[in-house]
């Protein structure tokens, strides 16, 4: 007993720091969030008393609903596209590079981060502008004679700009799961007279499905979020629900409903990602 209190006061004192700066960092200005979200707004100032006005607002507004299920749309397509993507190239990592040569592509995969995220999407806007890297090379090529107008400013052109900017969050993880499968398992179902094709879909993709689902989460969490790209690539045409709470918290200075509409996006978003937890649970259960 005397050992394992010891060990136990030893993992104490070495999560003791980190667990402060999260505590620190991330749940005191979520609780800051919360308790405005449930006070009076007034004229350059707040009323600290406890109302519910703020979320009865947020859920009877229009433009609310409108942009989250933009906001929601949007993220999904995202998510989709960089997951889709980034399986085939973690499956390429893990399975067909060389041991010695998988150190060298997960150093070019993390590249990206080498640049600041501002910087990634600005360049975005420069390639697909109207004078922008694509238009000039097609009419350098002959192909068109004006400068196509729709590579910009739509939902489209947000997509792309954050499944590239999301894809090593989502390339990392699948190639993390996929690592740890057994091969043996491969073998034993391919010498089972399974093809290719149905032990990836029996094995390997079950396996990988717990870097599958961080790879989801992490990329459609910080995409409901993000209001740089909607701003920039979209040209503030398609503005999404971060968007909104930025225009509350800042603009027109009323944080109470900025912090309502941020606490029930969040909710949102919990919602749906227990659901796609308890979904995958479903398929895994279904697959074994």
């Amino acid at each position: 007993m005397a050992s394992r209190s010891t060990e136990a006061g030893q993992g104490l004192r070495m999560i003791a720091p980190p667990l402060l700066y999260a505590v620190l960092m991330l749940a005191i200005p979520l609780l800051t969030i919360l308790t405005f979200s449930f006070i009076n707004d007034g004229y350059q100032t707040v009323i600290w008393e406890f109302t519910l006005e703020n979320y009865a607002e947020v859920w009877a507004d229009p433009i609310f609903r409108a942009l989250m299920l933009r906001s929601l749309g949007v993220a999904v397509l995202v998510t989709l596209a960089t997951v889709v993507l980034a399986f085939p190239v973690a499956y390429f990592l893990s399975f067909v590079v060389p041991p010695r040569r998988k150190a060298m592509w997960i150093f070019l995969i993390t590249i990206p981060f080498w640049t600041s995220y501002l910087i990634r999407v600005f360049l975005w806007k420069v390639i697909l502008g109207y004078n922008g890297v694509i238009n000039s090379g097609l009419k350098s090529l002959g192909l068109i004679e004006q400068p196509l107008s729709f590579l910009l400013y739509n939902t489209g052109s947000i997509v792309v700009t954050l499944a590239h900017a999301y894809a090593p969050f989502a390339i990392l993880p699948i190639y993390v799961a996929l690592e740890r499968i057994d091969r043996s398992l491969l073998e034993a179902g391919r010498d089972l007279g399974e093809s290719r094709l149905m032990t990836f879909w029996r094995v390997t993709l079950p396996l990988a499905m717990p870097g599958v689902l961080a790879a989801v989460l992490i990329v459609f969490i910080p995409t409901m979020g993000d209001y740089v790209t909607p701003t920039l690539i979209g040209g503030g045409k398609i503005p999404m629900v971060a968007n909104l709470i930025q225009k509350q918290m800042l603009a027109v200075d009323n944080k109470p409903l900025g912090s309502a509409i941020a606490v029930t996006a969040m909710v949102i978003v919990t919602l749906l990602a227990g659901l796609f937890l308890l979904l995958n649970r479903r398929f895994l259960r279904v697959r074994t």
